[in-house]
């Protein structure tokens, strides 16, 4: 599969700045009103009604913005229980960009594909709508927000944290934190339909990286063939 990276200096153009300023906006955080009575039952809940179903083929756009370079295509996500998703990403005229699999906690893409273009784990599994921490999270507490959205905070390793925002038993948002800055971010847009996030937004604000996922159509499936969970085989 040939891959496609996209790779500028912004420090050596105002196009660096341009980023950094859109990258910043939009990004209030809601405010807390009070702790969650049992933060760990809520969690539970919360993942409970946001995992995996059924077997389904999700088809969709994207968009990646990295410093000023922009490139879209088309995509196809397969996803079934418990947790397992393939993902692959082509540009309009066909052509593979990357491929990755999330198996549990795991992301596998083929050797030498870029790891720098897609979300980590958690956030990967939050553009689907999933609430699913790592294994080796400690949920550290949660508040109630407004809006009657509760926020759940994850402790990670090296001074990292995952924060998820939960509304009406949808996942709506994801920060990932090192020490008290946000790092990287998911926004999702929920579908009238109650499935998969109508759309979704991954900034990285360390690296001037944004992909925007789009959705487009949800087929249900039967289950896949066990090879796909593993693009480094392919």
């Amino acid at each position: 599969m040939r891959t496609q990276r996209i790779r500028h200096s912004w420090r050596t153009s105002a196009i660096g700045f341009l980023v950094l300023s859109l990258l910043a906006c939009g990004t209030r955080r809601p405010v807390a009103i009070g702790p969650i009575p049992d933060p760990s039952g809520a969690a539970q809940a919360a993942a409970e009604q946001t995992r995996l179903t059924n077997a389904s083929r999700i088809e969709f756009r994207w968009e990646l913005n990295e410093a000023g370079s922009r490139v879209e295509g088309i995509g196809i996500a397969r996803v079934e229980p418990p947790f397992q998703a393939r993902l692959d990403l082509f540009l309009d005229n066909g052509e593979g960009v990357v491929s990755a699999a999330l198996v549990n906690d795991e992301l596998r893409l083929p050797y030498g594909a870029p790891d720098d273009v897609l979300p980590p784990v958690e956030l990967m599994w939050g553009t689907l709508g999933v609430f699913r921490p790592l294994a080796t999270a400690r949920l550290s507490g949660g508040e109630e927000l407004e809006g009657a959205a509760h926020r759940f905070r994850y402790a990670g390793e090296d001074d990292f944290a995952i924060h998820y925002e939960v509304e009406e038993g949808r996942l709506r948002a994801l920060e990932m934190l090192e020490g008290s800055s946000v790092v990287q971010w998911v926004r999702l847009t929920a579908a009238a339909d109650g499935g998969y996030p109508a759309a979704a937004t991954y900034r990285n604000l360390v690296d001037f990286r944004e992909l925007k996922i789009t959705r487009t159509a949800v087929i249900p499936s039967e289950s896949f063939d066990p090879s796909i969970w593993d693009p480094r085989a392919q």
